[in-house]
Formats: C-alpha cells, structure tokens, sequence
C-alpha cells in the first residue's frame, strides 16, 4: 500500500483532501540547490482555481518547506513540504453512498473501510498540491540546464486548439507564453469557446474532460533506457498517476494504427548535426530521446463529481438508490491539471538525467 515512486529521486505523497493537511517528502536532491520561493509559489497559482470554471472551493495553498532545506538551499536531506487544508466542507459526503465514477468503492476495497472518505480523501485531486511543489523544484532544476517544458490545453469537450509549432524557435516562444497562463490555448479565441463551453456544462450540472498537449524542449539525444525505463514507461507511470488520467500518447500516438509506415517514418538528415525532417514519434525512438522535441498528449475524464440524479448503490444497506452531488466541485479540472502534467514530467526527466549522468549533474 505504497504512496511512494521514484529510482533516483524518490517522492512520498501523504495526506488527505479534508484532512489537517497534505503533503509530499522528496529524496534525493543534492545538496546546495538554491531555491526560488517566487517560482514555487507561482506554479502553485496555476493550480488553483479559476473563477467560475472551477470549484468554489479556494485555499491559500502556503507552502511550507519543513525539512531538507536551510538557508535558502536543499541539504541533501529528504525535503518535506506540507500544505495546510484551510476550507474544509465534510458534511457534504457520506461513507455509504457511492459516487459514479469516483473511488469510492475500490478505496473501500482496499482498505477495508478505514478509507477517509470526505472528498476523496488521499484519492482526491487536492492532494495534487504537494506535486506541482515538488515539480516546481524539479523544473528550476531543468530550466537551469536549459530544458524547457510547457504545457496547453488542446481540447476541451468538442473545441480544438491548434497544436504545439513543429519550428524549435517557436516552440520555445510557444512554452514561455503558455507557462504565463492560468487557461493555456495557443489560441485566444480557441480559449473563449471552451470556456463557454465549460460554463454551459456547469449550467446543466454536468462536466466535461479534455486533451492537454505538453512539450519538452532542448532534451539532448540519449536520454532514457530500453524497456522498463524508457522515457515513455517513465512519464506515463508518472502521468497515469494523476487522478482523471484515463490516457497518455507520445507523437502521433493512436494515430499511427492509421498509417503507413512511408507516413509515420521520421527521416533523417543532417543539418547542423543529425535531425529528423518531421516528429512523428515525438522525439523518442527506442524509448530513448533522439534530440527532438518530446511531445505527448494526456486525456483528462470529465470531472465525475456532478449535481445531475445518477444511479448508484447504498453499501450498508447492499440497495439500489440514486444520487444528487452537493458540495463544491469542478465542472472541468483539464485546465487546473495542466501544471500538475507539467510537474510530473520535470520529475520523471530529472530522474533519466540522473540515471544517465549522475546525481552530480544537478
């Protein structure tokens, strides 16, 4: 019943959504890393939420770092940060009254009954706060290496954005303006339509889900390992661990059962040194990074938390009976989401350049 992952740097998550707080533990930072409070506290922002798209549930999200760090920079020592729960509603959620879609039931599976059911508990979202912490640690680190990573939000519902600029300059142009946003489109229009369209589920009592589009830029070539610790074994164990991950791809993904091999080969060609003509495979072959651009999309569900009359079962009882959701919930979570994918990717591409160069490449 383990809540901890990681080869080279370790991550335990703890806590609860209604409890007194929750929280994350990294392990193997260096020490003398200097940390950007301003930074930290930043992406947290991005995380929290956003007007009348998102929950009215508001946490100031106070980052405290409570050990591993000292002056102003990491010891070495396992890092610890927890974030106190401030506005905590529990009456709203019952032990015995499943929630379509939530898991309500297989934590009762699992632990047997001793689960803290109220708004999720460890399963919920909330805990997601301590990620983007740790992650933006993580990307200080990378950004200083010169890797960028930028997420946006490609779909919502049936509203499309375009997709991330094939031209490396770009891109880079691309990620520092997304990185900026509370609601990501490269599109500003694109970003009016789903916005509507996320008020208008929340009209009807209902959610929608989304696509989020990430990239990684500026990741040399020999990065990652064959097989169990590839760059895509890594990032997606990493991504499917957020909740309402129901899918990752990398390149054209699924649309590759659509082509033929004459369309879906990346050639080479050597322009300043060796390069692909397209990306295809989005910067990896083998499971090892080629030098281009990675890029991956992430399928986030519709927020299963709704106010519309669902069908369900009362486990006490073992009897039918149906459901209407109180409490404050999400009518979409894909853009509150983004910064979470964004963390979990600089987690997983520290741990490969670690793996590959050491932890004194830090």
């Amino acid at each position: 019943m383990s809540s901890t992952t990681g080869k080279n740097i370790k991550l335990t998550l703890f806590g609860e959504s209604h409890g007194d707080m929750i929280g994350i533990t990294i392990d193997g930072l260096k020490p003398g890393i200097e940390l950007d409070m301003d930074y930290i506290n930043n992406e947290i922002e991005k995380r929290k939420a956003y007007g009348a798209i998102s929950t009215p549930r508001h946490e100031s999200d106070q980052v405290e770092i409570v050990s591993g760090y000292f002056n102003g920079y990491t010891t070495g020592t396992p890092l610890t940060i927890i974030v106190r729960n401030e506005n905590k509603k529990s009456s709203d959620y019952k032990p015995n009254i499943l929630r379509p879609s939530h898991a309500d039931y297989t934590a009762f599976l699992k632990y047997n009954g001793y689960q803290d059911y109220r708004g999720g508990g460890h399963f919920s979202g909330r805990v997601t706060v301590g990620i983007v912490a740790v992650g933006a640690i993580c990307k200080q680190i990378l950004e200083k290496k010169g890797i960028l990573i930028g997420s946006h939000i490609k779909q919502i519902h049936n509203i499309v954005d375009v997709d991330f600029s094939v031209n490396k300059s770009e891109l880079a142009n691309q990620i520092q303006r997304v990185n900026k946003m509370h609601f990501a489109t490269l599109s500003l229009s694109v970003q009016e339509e789903m916005i509507k369209v996320i008020e208008n589920a929340k009209e009807k009592n209902d959610s929608v889900g989304g696509i989020i589009e990430t990239s990684i830029l500026n990741i040399e070539g020999g990065i990652g390992e064959p097989f169990f610790d590839s760059i895509e074994s890594v990032l997606s164990s990493l991504i499917f661990s957020i909740p309402a991950v129901k899918g990752v791809e990398f390149g054209k993904g699924f649309e590759f059962a659509s082509m033929y091999g004459s369309e879906a080969n990346d050639e080479f060609i050597y322009q300043d040194g060796i390069k692909t003509t397209s990306n295809n495979n989005g910067g990896i072959n083998g499971g090892i990074s080629n030098g281009m651009p990675i890029i991956l999309k992430t399928v986030i569900k519709p927020t299963p938390s709704i106010s519309k009359e669902q069908n369900t079962v009362d486990l006490l009882k073992n009897q039918n009976t149906t459901l209407k959701l109180k409490g404050r919930h999400d009518p979409c979570i894909v853009h509150r989401a983004r910064v979470v994918i964004d963390s979990m990717v600089a987690i997983g591409i520290l741990d490969l350049y670690i793996q590959r160069f050491g932890y004194e490449w830090m």
